[in-house]
């Protein structure tokens, strides 16, 4: 054992630059024992204490100072009482993020175009993005996403919460003087009832089980105040219990069973007196396949974010080259959804047009069935790791995705509050050498057919991906061509998706190509846990890490920000180490508006929040 070469490591760790995990991997190459090395990791904590460094991502710590791990109380709580960030100081760093203009003229129809119709009208039972978006407008949450940085805020009913000092005490303040679309005054008491009816025991929420999951009880404790028991500290509580769904009105739907608020008049708009929300938009019409519309609030109760078009209509057209057109007619003055083949020339041919980009928490990835009891070659990492080296991934993303993408190095994607490029212990960049040599040390000798072969198996497998996806046509040629050169055989089958799915979440597979988003709270747990295959989560692969594992709870019970901030870029060096899927790349999204509309700020955290702020030129 040299000890410069220790000092060398504890210098890397201390300044951030290397994980516990990779300290205590290095640390034991060097001949130091586990026990020593642990001991060692721990003087370095106990001697510096302040955050390590990380990648310049939007700072997602809240106004308070941080706040101790949970462990430093007895109960499990920080030993201080913590306030949230307030409703103010939210909408002051909105207004100093994005370049407003005043606007020039007011009134008017703003019309943004999808090809898929909405759902439902109903927050509590929303689960498409799309209704999500409509809904949004109409109810309001307690608490919100802040578009400047994605982390928890008081934007919704809630004007700032309350940690207690045991760490699972949440007492909500309700902004005063709100009140309903139709006038009655909102209260606590509609607090109560809405979660009430979303945990009902024959609630159709899809959210009920997330709630279930950290929350224990809440009481009212007057008009304005709203006290809820978190099951345990939680990072995430904020964002878990009190920002799943929009509010509703006790006095138009407390008659209504849970059971049947699915088929209420309410909630497929038969009757728009039964949708009445507080939100900046009144509900007008829905008219199925066709189009949905909304009025201003000219009434609303927070004059910041008082629309200043009048109405907002959502359109339908099935034909994604008719909506193009009608954006570059003028006949629809937003499209959300613009393909990436597009972008660059519609932004070529109409210069005028506004075509915007924006990092999001999307990936592109393909899983492999890790299933011991398959008996497939992926329960060797090294065939796992060995794929993942074979791809050139930085192609995939100018290639495949016309650079709308960026490779992947690491499972957290771009507006994560763990993305941090720079800490991930394995980059799998382009290097077909590493992948056939990690072939070799597995035993999967080079065939005189160009494929690889152990014990008379030949290296070869499916890929099951979904029809009717363009970039598929490019990836999925492409990824065969660059593994057979390392002696590897993809086979490629096109399903329906539904049909993907439920192969995909019964086991019966060998390796998919899917795509995922996440929050940008960071955990990822649902994923990688080894309890979260299916039903119960999206481990599809069926990956298994007791390391991971074991860090699982204290990424959900750590309070100080940074602390769990190196918890989940740990977390993510793991899965990441063990190529429990294969990323490829991080996706950007595109929105493309007509010249007229002002005050267009389309981002990975909401894409159409800016539209109360929006204005148009009028002809």
């Amino acid at each position: 054992m040299n000890r410069s070469d220790v000092n060398n490591l504890l210098e890397q760790f201390r300044a951030g630059n290397l994980s516990r995990r990779g300290f205590m991997r290095r640390a034991a190459a060097l001949g130091v024992s586990a026990g020593a090395a642990s001991v060692l990791a721990g003087s370095v904590a106990a001697q510096d204490a302040t955050p390590s460094p990380v990648v310049a991502t939007p700072d997602l710590t809240n106004a308070a100072s941080p706040v101790a791990s949970p462990a430093a109380s007895p109960v499990g709580g920080t030993g201080e009482v913590i306030r949230s960030i307030t409703r103010e100081e939210a909408e002051a760093e909105i207004e100093e993020f994005f370049p407003f203009e005043e606007p020039q003229s007011e009134g008017g129809q703003l019309i943004m175009t999808l090809t898929t119709d909405i759902s439902m009208l109903n927050t509590v039972l929303v689960s498409d993005l799309y209704s999500g978006w409509i809904a949004g407008f109409i109810y309001e949450p307690l608490v919100g996403t802040s578009v400047v940085n994605g982390r928890d805020v008081p934007v919704g009913l809630a004007d700032w919460w309350e940690i207690g000092e045991d760490g699972i005490t949440y007492t909500v303040k309700l902004h005063e003087g709100v009140t309903w679309h139709d006038g009655e005054p909102f209260t606590a008491d509609d607090v109560i009832f809405t979660f009430d009816m979303a945990l009902a025991e024959d609630s159709q929420s899809p959210r009920k089980g997330t709630i279930e999951g950290v929350l224990e009880s809440y009481e009212k404790v007057d008009d304005l105040t709203v006290k809820f028991i978190a099951l345990a500290p939680s990072a995430i509580f904020p964002s878990e219990a009190l920002g799943q769904f929009g509010i509703m009105p006790k006095h138009i739907w407390e008659g209504v069973p849970a059971a049947d608020w699915p088929t209420d008049p309410g909630t497929n708009g038969q009757d728009p007196s039964r949708v009445v929300g507080t939100g900046p938009f009144k509900f007008v019409e829905w008219v199925i396949g066709d189009h949905v519309t909304l009025e201003k609030n000219a009434e609303y109760w927070n004059p910041k974010f008082t629309p200043v078009i009048d109405t907002f209509t959502l359109n339908v057209i099935a034909d994604p080259a008719s909506v193009i057109a009608a954006l570059q007619t003028g006949a629809t003055d937003v499209y959300p959804e613009l393909p990436f083949t597009q972008a660059n020339p519609l932004r070529e041919s109409n210069p005028e047009l506004q075509v915007v980009d924006y990092d999001t928490s999307d990936f592109n990835y393909y899983i492999t069935n890790q299933d011991p009891a398959k008996g497939l070659v992926f329960t060797d990492v090294r065939v796992r790791q060995a794929l993942q080296y074979a791809l050139d991934r930085d192609l995939i993303a100018e290639t495949v995705f016309e650079g709308f993408a960026i490779r992947a190095d690491g499972t957290q994607p771009v507006l994560s509050i763990a993305y941090a490029p720079e800490r991930i212990n394995t980059i799998y960049t382009y290097d077909p050498e590493t992948a056939g040599a990690l072939l070799d040390e597995a035993g999967w000798a080079m065939g005189g057919d160009g494929i690889r072969a152990k014990d008379g198996q030949r290296l070869t497998f499916e890929m099951t991906y979904s029809e009717g996806y363009a970039p598929y046509e490019i990836q999925v040629p492409y990824m065969q061509q660059a593994w057979r050169e390392v002696g590897v055989e993809m086979v490629p089958v096109v399903i329906p998706f539904p049909t993907l799915l439920e192969d995909d979440q019964t086991g019966n597979y060998q390796m998919s190509l899917l795509g995922f988003g996440w929050d940008p709270d960071g955990g990822q747990d649902i994923m990688f846990a080894c309890d979260m295959t299916p039903p119960a989560g999206f481990n599809l692969q069926r990956y298994c890490n007791e390391e991971y594992d074991a860090l699982v709870q204290p990424s959900k019970t750590e309070l100080d920000v940074e602390k769990r901030k190196d918890i989940l870029i740990e977390m993510s060096n793991i899965a990441n180490d063990d190529a429990a899927v294969g990323i490829t790349v991080f996706l950007k999204d595109i929105v493309g508006a007509s010249p007229r509309v002002h005050n267009f700020f389309p981002n990975g955290y909401d894409t159409v929040w800016w539209v109360t702020r929006a204005w148009l030129d009028q002809a």
